[in-house]
């Protein structure tokens, strides 16, 4: 498949091992994955920085594999989440950042056409989570809300 912006194609990355049974080396249950899963949350971390601590410091591959559920639908039951999805504060973080570098280089045209990249995923996905109820049907998107949620 193309990539997004660009006609090229290539590799997509990484792909998970094709064996879907929980390891033997694994010492850790559901129930504790959970509750280190809960208390991450509570510390301000994201559902990626959450995967990634347990897979490096805690060494559990995969958190499905454990608790059949994913580490997004655990902190939603658990009433965790954020009111904005990852992805969609990480493009307004990039969004802010290159609007700054832009402020004091108005000249670079190649961090422009960043700009106006990132601002169209944005309106993409605010779509997407518009028609799966992920966000409320007047969510607006405008520069100043913008900063509002990201800080």
């Amino acid at each position: 498949m193309a990539r997004m912006h660009s006609r090229k194609k290539g590799k997509s990355g990484s792909t998970k091992p094709v064996n879907k049974t929980q390891p033997t080396w694994l010492r850790y249950k559901a129930v504790e994955v959970e509750m280190l899963i809960t208390k991450m949350a509570k510390e301000a971390k994201s559902t990626s920085e959450i995967g990634i601590i347990l897979r490096d410091t805690y060494g559990i591959p995969d958190v499905k594999l454990i608790t059949k559920k994913s580490i997004s639908h655990i902190l939603k039951e658990k009433k965790l989440t954020k009111e904005l999805p990852e992805d969609l504060s990480n493009l307004i973080n990039r969004y802010i950042q290159i609007k700054k570098h832009l402020e004091e280089n108005r000249k670079d045209m190649p961090a422009f056409r960043g700009l106006q990249l990132t601002e169209s995923k944005m309106r993409r996905l605010v779509k997407y989570y518009k028609e799966h109820k992920v966000l409320p049907k007047d969510w607006k998107y405008d520069e100043k809300s913008i900063r509002m949620y990201v800080e």
